[in-house]
């Protein structure tokens, strides 16, 4: 695998261009001539104005969709952080690929192509499938409570694994990107990101994760906070690089890669849920431009999402009371995309309908 440097990051963050707003106009003015009451499909006309100023002004066109499901293990599970053993995550992958998990039906029903990325799981290679994309970095991340979890050369690769995937997806015409992930514990490094990026309170924004008690909570809590102190130096100095490379995990740093890679192509990236965002907010960190390219597909029902989308100023699509992961809630975003986009591009004006547009 490729070495790369941090001026090799800058060089493809400068590619991607900040969406004109001055677009906005001239959508909304095609959506208010469509046959029903101005601004009546709400959040879809948003949608939809979104989805043009993201292309540079063309209509909006959300497929093909395919989302990447990124996995990757972590050394701070020794902590005793979550519900489940570490070994589910590569169970969960082995499922991935049978077609048998949550992801796997949401997005066959939604009519989304779903790639399995192997980014980071510990063991050995996993037999061969074609839905499977195995270029592991690491066996693992280190532990956060003790020190970083990767190094610089291997969190850049991760960004860069996530930036060939969304050229690869380009290459193969996909118009729209889901942020799916798989990593058990891997809340907790979200957790941990969300702290250090925007300087919230641990005992705020720990949740359950994968299904641990209050008191599991309370200890998850005591491992982040170990966590920011052990890597405390890099926090102080802000730097979103280093942050996620101190903090972040192998699938969380290659999902950040895939929202800048997505945004540099003028692809849609519908991002998931809790772990989905803390890639999203690293992508954020390092090139701002990716959130006119973006969507927060739903709020997750972990308890401290909330304060992370205030402090990321965003708005989620959907509330479903979803905490599933693996790229559950941009299957069901990217449906919206599809409604949204066939609004704008299948819905008759008022003068194609013969329909008096009142006054």
């Amino acid at each position: 695998m490729t070495n790369y440097s941090k001026a090799d990051l800058e060089n493809i963050i400068s590619q991607v261009a900040e969406v004109d707003s001055a677009l906005e106009k001239s959508a909304r003015a095609h959506l208010d001539n469509l046959t029903k009451p101005m601004g009546s499909l709400g959040r879809l006309e948003d949608l939809a104005v979104k989805m043009y100023v993201a292309s540079g002004g063309n209509p909006p066109c959300s497929d093909p969709a395919r989302i990447y499901t990124i996995a990757g293990d972590h050394g701070v599970n020794a902590e005793n952080v979550s519900f489940y053993p570490q070994e589910v995550t590569r169970q969960m992958v082995e499922n991935f690929v049978r077609g048998g998990a949550g992801i796997n039906v949401l997005a066959r029903t939604s009519g989304v192509e779903l790639m399995v990325v192997d980014a980071g799981c510990k063991g050995g290679s996993f037999p061969d499938h074609p839905d499977l994309i195995q270029r592991k970095i690491g066996d693992g991340t280190a532990n956060i409570s003790k020190g970083p979890a990767m190094t610089e050369k291997d969190c850049l690769k991760a960004i860069f694994l996530g930036i060939d995937l969304a050229d690869e997806a380009h290459r193969d015409g996909v118009k729209t990107l889901g942020t799916g992930e798989m990593g058990v514990s891997n809340t907790t490094p979200s957790t941990a990101l969300y702290c250090a990026y925007f300087g919230l309170e641990p005992k705020l924004v720990t949740g359950p994760g994968g299904g641990i008690d209050a008191e599991g909570v309370i200890r998850k809590t005591g491992v982040v906070c170990d966590a920011l102190a052990a890597n405390g130096e890099v926090v102080a100095e802000g730097g979103a690089l280093s942050i996620l490379t101190a903090l972040g995990g192998y699938e969380i740093a290659a999902l950040a890669g895939l929202i800048i890679g997505g945004a540099k192509n003028r692809q849609m990236v519908c991002i998931d849920g809790f772990i989905s965002t803390a890639a999203y907010a690293a992508a954020y960190k390092l090139c701002p431009a990716v959130g006119g390219y973006s969507v927060l597909s739903h709020a997750s029902a972990e308890p401290g999402y909330a304060g992370v989308v205030k402090a990321l100023g965003r708005r989620p699509l959907l509330h479903l009371d979803m905490r599933l992961g693996e790229g559950s809630g941009a299957a069901l975003s990217m449906f919206m995309l599809r409604v949204a986009s066939n609004i704008y591009t299948d819905m008759a004006t008022f003068d194609d309908a013969g329909v008096d547009p009142g006054t």
